[in-house]
């Protein structure tokens, strides 16, 4: 009997089938309880890497930054996880916790505590850790209970980092200290503000201007500025027309002394056909033109002279160091208030009305004909009167029978496009950032764009001084809301770094 049970082969292959069943079943068992952990934790991390992101779109820089960027994680979308026990929703305080960092350890598994910072100028990063959930795992628990073993982890969370960064392309390498925290560009559009080069060892106060570290410009190696370096690249880098600089990422800006060695006033006014100093030997070369309309309100002197000419009439007369005033012309005024005493940012700051200073402008440069009494601001007037004299590539002077035409007399080439007086500048909240000097990594409150009323002046001490008439023209973007211009592209970067 037994020796026939030994060699009977009939009910052996069921042996077999039910080793492979229960394999299989135990397989569907686990594939059943960790596709709900891959589930949830897919959930969670999703919920994790959006509110990183909402949060870390409001991370500027600005003095309440961490503050916008805690609100922005508090008003993101609900969402729902539904494989933990009982399915909830995701969106309150109590789902996620943040931590705000100012950089990241070179290994991407190691620790970030190191890097958390409480300062808003330094929050680069946000980290979101979402509140960790239970899966109930039935069958992995019933394997346990079997096999005797202690227990699955059933807990599952996520963490996810993110950062921003705003990137600014083309900008002109200027500062300037803002009248009070919250004066924008756009609100305060054709504001005159007098620009004056700030210099070391005084706090500086509104209106006070410098220059942003050109260490910190990505230079465009195919530009007019391509290959230069010291005074030579600072000079460019304001005088020169095109495509100056690369796109550079920035957290704040790098800022040097409004009075620097070797940076003379010549460096802005080749945009109203003056070339003297530094720039004297520039009057032929097509990156440093003058723009279409140069009304500067003055006439070669003594000496002045001597040039190469060029359309609008006249020939050879280039402004010199020893320009005169003009007869019968001159520059776009400042606001009325600069002849009395203006009341906001110490007097350096007007309040947009010219009235008085426009009847004289209209009398002297267009015997009385105002050429379009809607255009508001200066600027507005600027470019109608290039408008009605053909347009920026037209020789037809912009001011008829006047000793200035309004074109080029001087230099070879006209840079054909109206914004070769407007400047990109950074405005810096100066209050909440004291600066006295070379200070880094400053926060830009806003780009502005600015409009050159006149010529600029400078005084004779050394390093000079330097007066910049400008208008506000509004904002040229890099708030935090990205944008652009031209002349200068802002880019806003939000994204996930782990």
């Amino acid at each position: 009997m037994i020796k026939r049970f030994k060699t009977q082969e009939q009910g052996g292959i069921l042996v077999f089938v039910s080793i492979c069943l229960a394999i299989i079943f135990a397989m569907a068992a686990i594939t059943f309880d960790l596709g709900r952990l891959a589930a949830t934790q897919g959930d969670l991390q999703s919920y994790a890497d959006h509110v990183a992101l909402a949060s870390a779109g409001e991370l500027d820089g600005a003095d309440d930054a961490i503050t916008r960027a805690t609100a922005a994680a508090a008003a993101m979308i609900r969402d729902r996880q539904t494989f933990a026990d009982g399915g909830q929703d995701l969106g309150a305080s109590t789902d996620y916790s943040l931590r705000f960092l100012d950089g990241l350890p070179n290994d991407d598994t190691a620790d970030v505590s190191g890097f958390v910072t409480t300062i808003p100028a330094d929050a680069g990063l946000v980290e979101v850790t979402a509140t960790p959930r239970t899966v109930f795992l039935p069958f992995a628990r019933a394997m346990s209970r079997l096999l005797g073993s202690a227990l699955p982890n059933e807990q599952v969370g996520a963490v996810a980092i993110a950062g921003f960064t705003q990137y600014a392309c083309d900008i002109t390498p200027l500062m300037f200290c803002l009248p009070s925290s919250n004066y924008t560009a756009d609100a305060n559009a054709g504001d005159t503000i007098l620009l004056r080069s700030g210099g070391a060892g005084a706090a500086w106060g509104p209106g006070d201007f410098g220059f942003l570290d050109p260490s910190k410009l990505k230079v465009d190696p195919n530009g007019p500025c391509g290959g230069l370096n010291g005074v030579n690249l600072d000079a460019c880098l304001i005088a020169a027309a095109g495509n100056i600089s690369q796109c550079f990422a920035q957290r704040g800006v790098d800022i040097e002394p409004g009075q620097k060695v070797g940076i003379e006033n010549a460096i802005f006014n080749t945009r109203f056909d003056i070339f003297s100093g530094i720039m004297n030997g520039k009057r032929n070369q097509p990156e440093y033109g003058p723009g279409p309309h140069v009304v500067a309100g003055l006439n070669p002197g003594g000496g002045g002279g001597g040039g190469n000419g060029g359309n609008g009439g006249g020939g050879n007369l280039c402004l010199g160091q020893n320009a005169v005033a003009s007869p019968d012309t001159m520059p776009f005024p400042p606001d009325d208030c600069f002849s009395s005493g203006c009341s906001l940012g110490g007097g350096r700051v007007g309040d947009g009305n010219w009235t008085a200073g426009r009847a004289a402008y209209v009398a002297m440069n267009h015997d009385g004909t105002d050429p379009d009494t809607t255009a508001r601001t200066r600027y507005a007037l600027y470019l109608r009167e290039i408008a009605l004299a053909g347009g920026a590539g037209s020789a037809t002077p912009i001011l008829a029978g006047k000793s200035e035409t309004g074109r080029r007399q001087c230099a070879s080439t006209t840079v054909a496009d109206p914004d070769r007086r407007v400047f990109i500048a950074a405005g810096i909240d100066c209050s909440a950032n004291p600066i006295n000097g070379a200070a880094t990594n400053v926060p830009v409150k806003e780009f502005f764009k600015i409009f050159l009323l006149s010529p600029v002046g400078n005084s004779t001490s050394s390093p000079p001084v330097f007066d910049l008439w400008v208008e506000v023209i509004g904002s040229a973007g890099g708030s935090g809301a990205g944008g652009s211009t031209l002349g200068g592209l802002f880019h806003d970067v939000v994204e996930l770094v782990r």
